[in-house]
This record gives structure tokens, sequence and C-alpha cells, in this order.
């Protein structure tokens, strides 16, 4: 008797330690400026906006880090269609391409240096586009192609991860104003995968000393959120202070010792649980 329960307990304990071993499937979105899908996701400071409560009582925003589509290798203008970028024509993400005048956006001066921090659960190797609306958008319609710059204002390949987000430094354009919106998708080159984001940003009337903060708003009224995100400001300058040095995105990923051990352990508790059956039978 004391043997199989022994050996179930071996089994359950192998299994259980296999499960935090294993991955999450998913990897990552904008967190500033705030994407649709983090800003009213669980961990995003808006939730409560009344365009977030509309986009998931349209459909889930809960997963904001799967924004994703396999096999468009660049050809995204084919892929994604128009009204449905902020999605990526993802049926349970169509919440995203409601065209509200309210999302929460992020305050941003025309001209300014501008970090981006794309929050990562999975890094992954890849290249960055980032494209900002032109003069025809607007927040009331649905987002088309033809909405978006054709060239993006910042781009980057295997940018390093810092403290579990990768950090993308550009310049927005000197000649916005308002409400307008910027793009982002990531092609993944280490897998078939493109992400897509759309972040809300405004750049009010234009007479911005330079220095954008890309703060995520706490509202859908474009007020920048008191001390958000205190990883970083978000003001254009590399963040003075980390808690750890950058870590390339190739050697965040899991190492052969790491899976070695997740197998192991999952044999463990297979064959505990095997033991468990045989034993019980009857003979």
């Amino acid at each position: 008797m004391r043997s199989w329960r022994a050996a179930a307990v071996v089994g359950v304990v192998g299994l259980t330690a296999l499960g935090p071993a294993l991955p999450a499937a998913a990897h990552g979105a904008v967190q500033r400026p705030a994407s649709r899908g983090y800003a009213c996701g669980p961990e995003g400071a808006a939730s409560g906006a009344a365009a977030c409560a509309a986009a998931r009582a349209a459909a889930d925003v809960q997963d904001w880090d799967n924004l994703r589509v396999a096999d468009v290798a660049g050809r995204d203008r084919e892929v994604i269609p128009d009204g449905r970028l902020c999605s990526a024509g993802i049926d349970r993400y169509r919440g995203l391409d409601l065209a509200r005048a309210d999302w929460p956006a992020s305050r941003l001066s025309p001209g300014a240096a501008l970090t981006v921090r794309y929050r990562t659960t999975i890094p992954h190797r890849g290249t960055f586009r980032l494209y900002v609306t032109n003069d025809r958008y607007s927040p009331t319609r649905p987002l088309r192609w033809s909405d978006l710059e054709t060239r993006p204002f910042l781009s980057a390949t295997d940018p390093a991860v810092v403290d579990g987000a990768y950090t993308l430094s550009g310049r927005l354009p000197a000649d916005r104003t308002g409400r307008q919106l910027i793009y982002t998708i990531w092609q993944n080159s280490d897998t078939p995968d493109t992400y897509y984001s759309c972040s809300d940003v405004d750049f009010g009337t234009g007479t911005g000393t330079g220095t954008g903060t890309g703060q995520p708003p706490a509202r859908g009224d474009s007020a920048a959120e008191p001390g958000a995100d205190a990883a970083g400001s978000g003001s254009g300058a590399a963040p003075s202070a980390r808690a750890a040095d950058p870590v390339p995105a190739a050697s965040a990923r899991p190492d052969a010792a790491y899976w070695i051990g997740a197998v192991a352990l999952g044999v463990v508790g297979l064959a505990g649980l095997v033991l468990v059956a045989l034993r019980r039978r009857p003979r």
C-alpha cells in the first residue's frame, strides 16, 4: 500500500513540476505607448475605460500577448484586411477594431525622440516595424492600410530584451497633431508568426517641446497616467537605471539543459503513474 502511494506522490510531483517548466503559448505586445490589447487587458492601466468595456463586450481581449498570424512573411497588406488591422483579422480580437474616438491614448509630442517598450512573454528573433497614421486617418472610422504611412518611422531587428521587454528607439514625425495611431508589426524570423498592435496616441496641438512621454493613460481622455510603468519614463532617452544588463533575445530562450530537465521531470511523473496503475491491477 505504501509503495503505490509513494509512487503516486512521485508521479504528481513530477507532472506538477513539469508544468511551470513549459512556456505559455503567448508572446508579446506594445506596453508603451500602450496598445489597445495591453491597455484593456488584465495588466492594463485603462481597463475600466468605456472603449475597453466595449471591446470586451465584443470579444475577448484577455490574451493580450497572443495577437499573431502565421505565414504572413511580409505580405501584411495582402493578408490583413482593411478595417481589421487592430485585430489582425482574428475574430476573437474583433473588439479591438471598434471605431471610437475615446480609446485610451498616450500623449506624445511631434518630432520627439520616443522609446517604445514592447513587453514579451516569450522572446523571439525578428524585425519590428512601426507606422504612424497619415492625414487621412479618422479615429471614428475602422483603420485601413491607406490610413498609414507607407514607410515605418521606426524599425529594429533583433533588439535586446531588458526587464522582460524589447526597447526600441526612434523619432516621431514632426507634422502630426491630435489623435493618431501607431501600428506595430513584429515579424518573427525564428517562427512563422507575425504580431500586430494598435497604439492610440495624442499629439495635442502640435506645439510640443520635443519630448514625448509615451505613458499609457488611465482613461480614454488622453490623460497621462501619473507614475505609470516605473520601469521607464518613455521620454525618448534610454532608461537610466536597470536592474539587469541587456540580454540578447536568443539567450532568453530556454537552453538545452532547461528542456532536458523538463523532459526528465515528465518521464519521472509518467513512470510514477504507470507504477500506480500496475500496483492497483487485480492479480
